[in-house]
């Protein structure tokens, strides 16, 4: 994930310029590669808040004809672009992204996290060729750090509400489907083993009556489920 406003500088003579992550790891293999429309295996970034930068200066860069455009270059990649508002679907296709995710975990937050949106979202991102990525998550819960946002939790249901937005993502025939979050505790997104803990500060959440593993489990079940349905929709 990257964050920040994409900043174009001067380099001096003999000045060498910082080592790209593509360049340092992009040949190892846990380096995630996607293979794009036009049969290109290019490194996918999610692009966290990239709605803060105009589309003018993301299309300088994303787009060919941009006077600073990495296309076809060795910086070149698959950009998918942070929806938030329902307007920001046609900003994201002007500033030269290749799709876009909706990150919350919280149904209903946001116009992108909201599962009724998704079918229209995957509408005009098909309409437009971009990727339609929608994010999921096992619930939301933030008031140990955010104390007002009471309203946007979420909860677990023992696995239903995680199941339900899988379903939802499912339904509208994602390429790709994210997840918020493995380990993002302090927003009670987690999926990862837990097991009841306290603090004199803090109690976390446990997946009781269930096993430590319950999600990681319903993951894989839904990642087997989700490439049988691929398999289906291509015949």
């Amino acid at each position: 994930m990257i964050t920040g406003n994409p900043q174009m500088t001067w380099c001096p003579p003999f000045w060498t310029p910082p080592i790209s992550i593509t360049s340092r790891y992009g040949s190892h293999g846990a380096f995630y590669r996607y293979k794009n429309s036009m049969g290109k295996s290019l490194p996918l970034f999610y692009i966290y808040d990239s709605y803060l930068t105009s589309p003018e200066a993301w299309a300088h860069l994303l787009t060919p004809n941009g006077p600073h455009s990495i296309r076809n270059t060795p910086y070149d990649g698959v950009f998918i672009a942070l929806l938030v508002e329902e307007g920001h679907t046609h900003d994201i296709l002007a500033a030269g992204f290749d799709g876009m995710y909706t990150y919350f975990a919280s149904n209903g937050f946001s116009f992108g996290s909201s599962h009724q949106n998704w079918k229209a979202v995957k509408n005009f991102c098909d309409a437009n060729n971009l990727m339609f990525i929608p994010s999921v998550g096992p619930g939301y819960i933030d008031t140990s750090i955010r104390p007002w946002n009471n309203h946007n939790t979420r909860n677990r249901v023992n696995g239903k509400y995680y199941e339900t937005a899988l379903q939802a993502a499912l339904t509208v025939r994602p390429e790709i489907v994210s997840i918020t979050s493995f380990n993002e505790w302090h927003e009670g997104t987690q999926i990862e083993k837990a097991i009841p803990k306290k603090t004199p500060t803090r109690l976390y959440l446990d997946y009781l009556p269930h096993q430590p593993s319950l999600y990681l489990e319903l993951t894989r079940r839904w990642a087997e489920h989700f490439i049988k349905e691929k398999e289906q929709w291509l015949m």
